[in-house]
């Protein structure tokens, strides 16, 4: 049999051909100039090669002949089939220098690179935040349509987009198929694995410039500056309690519906918020992890340990407006002014 040897080379890009023609043709890339341009009709995409313009309507068809035997997918080409089947064998024969990270495809290892480079080219007109691909900036740019055309048969939730509801569906299913190696908790996604993971590193690289306070997430820190803001947008309809952000609105609301669905297996007490029952069932545990450094007390909760500690203070930060005597806690200031409320009605 023959066997083709590759001797024609690019200068540019060094890609190889086994004939000086195909080497000819494929130059012009480089060059930019299409002296035999075939344009599409339907989307004006142009091409050097007629056959390309041919592979390149296939996907305006939307006939996809090859599937993968292992997964189903279907593609238009073969050559897509083919690089699909990769991901498939697990092998990654492209690493990264810089980090270690490894790819299946030469592609995605260059597009990976432009992260390390820091440069951002495509940035968005209406907010001016940059992105590495011209992809990125594109569905970036969804958000700000407001159109949310994917929406989740189960709960009706609302997505800009696909992967995100995908994303979302994973919570229903109630599979958590990603375990911290550290604390063994379980997550729906790689993604908020990933960022559990930030909490036990214990770097906190984000830090308010108005009081020093440090974050392990960047969202974190905007969530956090929200309260020097001293804006409260969002308020209650029910009580008019404002708060700064929606999320925090959304659980208040909870409390006025007077719905408890979490309750506890040991003594029978409900709670409106799941959080709320976890962390009334670490006083059945008879934990107590928190130890005052002063006087050796324990507690079950950190939130108690810091209360404790204001005996040791002697601070006593709640002033009653009426005699300014002043309390430690606030429970007992209420106690001490419904004495002002006796004598004022006597």
């Amino acid at each position: 049999f023959n066997t083709k040897v590759k001797a024609c080379n690019c200068d540019l890009c060094g890609k190889s051909f086994t004939r000086a023609h195909s080497l000819k043709t494929h130059q012009l890339i480089h060059s930019g100039v299409k002296p035999y341009t075939f344009s599409c009709d339907l989307c004006g995409k142009s091409f050097t090669l007629a056959q390309s313009l041919k592979t390149h309507q296939v996907i305006h068809s939307g006939v996809k002949a090859y599937s993968c035997d292992l997964c189903g997918k279907s593609f238009t080409q073969a050559g897509h089939l083919k690089t699909h089947q990769v991901i498939h064998s697990g092998f990654k024969a492209y690493s990264c220098e810089l980090c270690g990270k490894s790819f299946t495809q030469a592609g995605s290892l260059k597009t990976h690179q432009l992260i390390h480079s820091g440069v951002k080219p495509y940035s968005c007109d209406l907010c001016g935040k940059s992105f590495t691909l011209a992809q990125s900036l594109k569905t970036h740019q969804v958000i700000h349509s407001g159109v949310k055309a994917y929406s989740c048969d189960l709960c009706g939730k609302s997505f800009t987009l696909a992967q995100s509801l995908k994303t979302h569906q994973v919570m229903h299913s109630g599979v958590k198929a990603y375990s911290c190696d550290l604390c063994g908790k379980d997550f729906t996604s790689a993604g908020s694995l990933k960022t559990h993971q930030l909490f036990h590193s214990g770097v906190k690289p984000y830090s308010c410039d108005l009081c020093g306070k440090s974050f392990t997430q960047a969202g974190s820190l905007k969530t956090h500056q929200l309260f020097h803001s001293g804006v409260k947008p969002y308020s209650c309809d029910l009580c008019g309690k404002s708060f700064t952000q929606a999320g925090s609105l959304k659980t208040h609301q909870l409390f006025h519906s007077g719905v408890k669905p979490y309750s506890c297996d040991l003594c029978g007490k409900s709670f409106t918020l799941a959080g709320h029952l976890k962390t009334h069932q670490l006083i059945h545990s008879g934990v107590k992890a928190y130890n005052c450094d002063l006087c050796g007390k324990s507690f079950t909760l950190a939130g108690h340990l810091k209360t404790h500690q204001l005996i040791h203070s002697g601070v006593k930060p709640y002033s009653c407006g009426l005699c300014g005597k002043s309390f430690q806690y606030p429970h007992q200031l209420k106690k001490h002014q419904q004495i002002h409320t006796r004598n004022y009605t006597e």
